[in-house]
């Protein structure tokens, strides 16, 4: 059994831990409100916008569609990985990692397959795979809609000069504190919406469709990737939260443990110098 000061050295060291992840648990706790506001108010507009788009796109005829409808034989993919900064927040860049893995050796197998990173963690582990084309790790720094949409513009070029064939996002989406879903989503080539389009025909365009889909098309592709990294935002807010929760409540229980171990230790010492005493004791009136 360790001594009495091993085990006081312990306790001070699990207690100054279980200050430290209560605390990271609060300020996530606040920042997780902000950003889950945001995206429950961004969700809406996103999903609509992005509906109307696609139908729009799918009533096109020929060759009056946006060169973002485009598809072409898929032989040069970009994967948008999106994490964190930071870590402590579970398997949340973890989760990421390993997605943007299974694409390369599942759906993409024989394809060439290159990344674009927002955040340090998917930037410092996937340039150890494969090539990393840019790191906007910065973005966390200043999260607005003028930042993300300029990386939303480099995207959307290096579609339309055919630099690649598929550009993809994956992300944590944001469900609660709790839950978080690693999703793919389809950034490029725009995806038309399957089935009858004969219902949105019934309408009068001014200007035409055509027009229409043209000032669209940006918009939705950048309120697309800004939905995607608020969600991811947020979902690592939730799961670093969950993750120091369930630290604190592990660090407590050690600490408890250990109490209980250094108060058997110190009644054990007492006792044993009791013994000496009292033998002690005997030994001089015999």
């Amino acid at each position: 059994m360790a001594n009495l000061k091993e085990i006081r050295n312990r306790i001070t060291s699990v207690s100054s831990t279980m200050q430290i992840t209560s605390a990271m648990k609060m300020v996530s706790a606040a920042k997780l409100k902000k950003a889950q506001d945001a995206i429950t108010a961004m969700r809406p507009y996103s999903d609509k916008l992005s509906e109307l788009l696609q139908g729009l796109s799918a009533s096109l005829e020929g060759d009056s569609g946006s060169i973002y409808s485009d598809n072409r034989e898929v032989k040069k993919v970009l994967i948008v990985a999106i994490t964190s900064n930071r870590g402590l927040c579970g398997a949340f860049n973890s989760n990421i990692i390993k997605q943007s893995t299974h694409l390369i050796n599942t759906i993409y197998a024989h394809k060439e397959v290159d990344f674009m990173a927002i955040g340090k963690k998917a930037n410092d582990t996937l340039r150890k795979r494969s090539e990393v084309i840019a790191d906007h790790s910065d973005l966390f720094d200043s999260l607005t809609f003028e930042n993300v949409s300029e990386i939303a513009e480099e995207l959307m070029e290096l579609f339309a000069s055919g630099a690649y064939d598929r550009i993809d996002i994956v992300y944590n989406k944001f469900r609660n504190a709790a839950t978080q879903i690693i999703t793919t989503e389809q950034f490029l080539p725009i995806v038309p919406i399957e089935g009858d389009t004969d219902g949105m025909a019934d309408y009068i365009y001014e200007p035409t469709k055509a027009e229409i889909v043209e000032e669209l098309i940006p918009k939705s592709l950048k309120t697309q990737l800004f939905k995607g990294v608020l969600d991811s935002f947020a979902s690592e807010h939730g799961a670093r939260m969950t993750a120091m929760h369930k630290a604190t409540d592990n660090a407590t229980e050690l600490r408890d443990q250990l109490k209980l171990t250094y108060n058997k230790a110190r009644q054990a010492a007492i006792t044993s110098e009791i013994l000496e005493i009292v033998g002690g004791a005997e030994a001089l009136n015999n």
